[in-house]
């Protein structure tokens, strides 16, 4: 997992706020631009929520959204229907969304 980017976002949670993926790349040295870039960016956040959800905490990546409609990318929900926190068939995905990001903010308050 990666640190940085670990470190990062738990300062976002804690500020109760949101970062965008372009926000996030610099920090991995990724072009969102790229095709095999944005790959990395999903791994790299998947990483960081594996960990948080071994670890029985909610899904940090959940504060990673893209800009033009603050939402996560289609990753976050793959990975949460992985985990089995999430169904696409059954579930509201910004129903969802909203869900984890309060608990992240929850888990997080200073």
């Amino acid at each position: 997992m990666n640190q940085a980017l670990y470190d990062k976002l738990v300062e976002v949670a804690k500020a109760q706020k949101a970062i965008t993926y372009a926000e996030v790349a610099p920090l991995l040295g990724l072009d969102m631009s790229q095709v095999e870039d944005r790959t990395a960016m999903s791994l790299a956040l998947r990483e960081v929520s594996e960990h948080e959800f071994d670890n029985d905490r909610p899904l940090l990546s959940a504060v990673v959204v893209h800009t033009n409609n603050g939402m996560p990318g289609d990753g976050f929900f793959s990975m949460a229907s992985d985990f089995e926190l999430f169904n696409r068939d059954l579930d509201d995905m910004d129903r969802f969304f909203v869900e984890e990001l309060t608990r992240v903010f929850e888990h997080h308050k200073a």
